[in-house]
């Protein structure tokens, strides 16, 4: 059943007199004209709607819940996957998965944000919110990545690291630094995509890369909107507003020069057809891989820490 925003109550509305219509199981002509007519109304309402959207709604988009997640990303595009688990120092943590597999018959490095589908997966990876265990074993399946020569993507999908004080007490920013330190220092390509939510150090700590890809509706931030609107107002409430002024859309970050292509979502956002959100993804992933191919390791290098110092000249 699909889950409607509150901004796409016009085309919920649309939509719905469709199933009624198509509930009365009537071969009438009449009847499958009107039903045409108004699937032309509400493809058109949808497209009108997408095309104009704020950066609050876009922060909407980028948290539905049946938006495609990592694992669904790994299932339509990697074969072969073998996850590997746990830090060696402290246990395994779900909000990150990570292992290796076959990108079109390459191999690969994979590290991603999983926040679950269902109540059930979503306890289990915690909302996609790691712990330190989490990035300290992002960091060692990077440092295996180098050692074999192999390729790494990253999907980053969460609202930020996990901010409980277990995490605090086992060195959630050592892990977080550590992990993005390892990005910049590996000789080998990796490549970002930004999936869903770019949320704070919990993104950069794997999304530190030489091509930073980001779906059109997805959203990247040094914070959340609730979190600013709470520091700056007090107020919850000016979520909205703070979305506004600070620039997490594709489109700004693209014009800062943060993320370097925008990956374009079917018309209503990923979640109405995820299988064409994850090919288009996929393309641009494969497109960035071979403009890297055949560099030398410390021309990667290079180039990557080159593009991080280049934004920060940029910004100021």
């Amino acid at each position: 059943m699909r889950s409607y925003l509150d901004f796409e109550k016009p085309v919920a509305e649309l939509e719905a007199k469709i199933d009624e219509l198509r509930a009365l199981n009537s071969d009438g002509e009449a009847i499958a004209d009107e039903i045409t007519r108004i699937e032309g109304k509400a493809a058109q309402a949808l497209k009108e709607l997408y095309a104009g959207l704020t950066p609050w709604q876009k922060t909407q988009v980028a948290r539905h819940p049946q938006r495609p997640h990592c694992l669904d990303y790994i299932a339509a595009l990697i074969s072969d996957f073998v996850p590997l688990a746990g830090d060696r120092k402290h246990g395994e943590d779900a909000a990150i998965v990570g292992g290796f597999g076959r990108f079109r018959g390459e191999a690969v490095c994979l590290i991603g944000h999983e926040k679950g589908s269902d109540t059930e997966s979503r306890l289990k990876h915690n909302f996609g919110m790691a712990r330190p265990e989490g990035y300290r074993k992002a960091a060692r399946l990077m440092g295996m990545a180098d050692h074999f020569d192999i390729p790494v993507i990253a999907l980053i999908d969460t609202a930020g690291a996990y901010p409980g004080i277990g995490a605090e007490e086992r060195g959630q920013a050592e892990a977080i630094a550590r992990s993005t330190a390892a990005c910049l220092e590996i000789g080998v390509p990796n490549i970002a995509a930004i999936i869903g939510e770019g949320g704070s150090g919990g993104a950069i700590a794997i999304a530190t890369a030489n091509r930073v890809l980001m779906l059109e509706h997805a959203i990247y931030s040094v914070i959340s909107p609730e979190g600013a609107a709470s520091i700056l107002w007090r107020d919850t409430a000016k979520a909205q507003e703070a979305a506004s002024s600070m620039k997490i859309t594709a489109q700004d970050l693209v014009r800062f020069g943060v993320v370097d292509v925008i990956v374009g979502e079917p018309t209503g956002g990923a979640h109405r057809d995820p299988g064409a959100a994850i090919a288009a993804a996929g393309e641009a992933i494969a497109d960035a891989l071979g403009e890297l191919r055949g560099l030398d390791r410390a021309t990667i290098v290079r180039l990557r820490r080159e593009k991080f110092f280049a934004i920060g000249r940029t910004l100021v």
